[in-house]
């Protein structure tokens, strides 16, 4: 009976995607407290999963990027050391999910998964598509005090 108890959690066994990444090559650039959301994305993505079709399956409905008979899988993590900061590239195989759908949500996706962040999509062959979520850069020489606005030149 255990082993036959165990069987239906055994077939609904989802590994881990593959991380490109070794764990310790941007440890220093993950724990600072800015790249929370992409740290706390990471952990999620790389532990199995049971019970569920696909990683961030309920992400995925939210962002209405899911087909119940062909949902997007993902197949690899990249962690990334920007010039922005820490981000990650996300490679999935889009299923029955169209590039335009994910495109129509490109805006959304970037702050779906944290604030601050925005997303690239970039189309691969063979029906594939890499996700690559950044912080935002700062806008440069944006003005610091009153006393460097125009308007407090008259």
């Amino acid at each position: 009976a255990i082993v036959l108890g165990g069987l239906p959690l055994k077939s609904s066994e989802l590994p881990p995607p593959e991380r490109l990444t070794p764990p310790a090559q941007w440890r220093e650039l993950r724990e600072s407290p800015s790249s929370e959301p992409l740290r706390k994305l990471l952990s999620d993505v790389t532990r199995w999963r049971y019970g569920q079709k696909a990683h961030l399956e309920s992400s995925l409905e939210a962002l209405k990027l899911w087909d119940e008979q062909e949902p997007p899988s993902l197949l690899s993590v990249e962690e990334l050391s920007l010039p922005e900061g820490y981000g990650l590239r996300l490679c999935f195989v889009l299923g029955a999910v169209p590039l335009p759908r994910w495109e129509a949500c490109q805006e959304r996706l970037g702050r779906f998964f944290g604030p601050g962040l925005r997303a690239e999509l970039v189309p691969l062959p063979d029906n594939r598509l890499a996700l690559t979520l950044s912080p935002r850069p700062v806008a440069p020489d944006a003005p610091s005090s009153a006393s460097s606005s125009p308007l407090s030149s008259t």
